[in-house]
């Protein structure tokens, strides 16, 4: 079989590049149309389409929200700049597109952060200086300031991570105590049969669970290892049947009390109804367990990609997503609210805003969890999780 740039990666990610169209005949498909929509344009644009051009042009691939206006219109009027986007919806296809091509047409790029990291070895990303970067990192909480471990490459600083938040327990402190969720004792408990609410979002619910089966899903797993993982999700799946794949849905269930919690989600969930002001509605991180952390931290980051044309543009504009004022906007989005990396964007929140971050829990949930990254065994653990679900339907 001819290897492939995503052989090596578990074959849970190697189908989402299939079925988004990035392996190589998709994308062949796609060079293939868009040289002859290319050939189409020059017909048509003639001799006077290089004065419809900016000064300067760039291309920034992120997730949406890292191109609200508020952010982006201030440094394009600021630099004579027009800055395009390829907005991602999953990190794994924002990689796929990168690896295979348009790392030659993107200069800046914000993903989720172990495929910022795999940008290392895989050649696209520009080593950064850090002390090119220190009036940025000055600003910085000192957790994320370098050498920070998981955005290094062969020591080299190959990204700057912009935004996090936590994965654990999503509850309704009207309808359950906190201190009731320090484990995930209560998604087993006969006595909240079905009122526990699972993400289905792929490797998210299945990582809590083998934590707190006392197995470390980020380390390679043998027989006896996802052996207690599939008896933790069987259990888990005989106390609840409510598995669902909408965020809205999971919201709405804890916000009229039908379900007491929510496992696979984080402040990712919890902090969208905050912001409309339901604060009761909170993201927990349970208590290491088994010698354990039982949280899980995700955090996303920017890099620059080698073979921009724009490298100093690049670096500008990678200065302005993780500062002051575009870190505060970026924190409170309409979407999703997550707290950013730099601690100087906290002197601009009101109280109100703080709290819909969670700002003073936070640190207690770093203190108290995994940092994410792509697990070894994830393809296994799908699988039995696919079985486990059937089984108990």
């Amino acid at each position: 079989m001819t290897k492939t740039w995503y052989s090596d990666l578990p074959k849970f990610y190697q189908n989402q590049i299939r079925a988004m169209g990035l392996d190589e005949a998709g994308l062949a498909r796609r060079r293939f149309m868009k040289g002859a929509a290319a050939t189409v344009g020059v017909a048509m644009l003639g001799a006077n389409s290089q004065q419809a051009r900016a000064a300067s042009q760039m291309t920034y691939m992120c997730w949406e929200g890292y191109n609200d206006p508020r952010i982006i219109d201030p440094f394009n009027k600021a630099n004579d700049t027009e800055i395009g986007f390829d907005l991602i919806v999953d990190s794994p296809g924002g990689f796929a597109k990168l690896q295979a091509g348009a790392s030659r047409e993107v200069d800046i790029v914000s993903s989720d952060m172990p495929w910022i990291t795999r940008m290392g070895p895989a050649g696209l990303a520009m080593e950064l200086n850090p002390d090119d970067y220190a009036d940025v990192y000055g600003s910085f909480y000192d957790q994320f300031k370098p050498p920070f471990e998981p955005l290094l490459s062969d020591g080299k600083t190959i990204g700057v991570a912009t935004r996090w938040g936590w994965v654990g327990p999503c509850v309704n402190t009207d309808v359950t105590k906190p201190e009731v969720w320090k484990t995930y004792d209560p998604v087993f408990d006969p006595a909240n049969k079905d009122k526990i609410c699972v993400m289905d979002w792929g490797d998210w619910p299945i990582l809590p669970m083998a934590l707190h089966a006392g197995i470390n899903p980020y380390e390679e797993l043998d027989a006896a290892a996802l052996e207690e993982v599939r008896k933790v999700l069987r259990a888990m799946f005989k106390n609840t049947r409510t598995i669902v794949g909408d965020l809205t849905q999971a919201q709405k269930g804890l916000l009229d009390g039908s379900l007491l919690g929510c496992i696979g989600a984080g402040s990712y969930l919890t902090s969208a109804v905050r912001k409309q002001g339901h604060k009761n509605i909170m993201g927990l991180v349970p208590e290491p367990k088994n010698g354990l952390k039982q949280g899980i931290i995700w955090v996303e980051a920017t890099a620059i990609l080698k073979e921009t044309d724009q490298p100093e543009l690049a670096q500008k504009l990678l200065k302005h997503v993780v500062s002051k004022d575009a870190g505060k906007v970026l924190s409170l989005l309409d979407s999703t609210c997550n707290v950013v990396t730099n601690k100087a964007v906290e002197e601009l929140y009101s109280q109100e805003e703080k709290d819909i971050l969670q700002v003073d829990y936070m640190w207690h949930a770093w203190d108290n969890s995994q940092m994410h990254r792509i697990a070894p065994n994830i393809d296994e653990m799908l699988a039995i999780w696919q079985e486990e679900l059937a089984a108990a339907k």
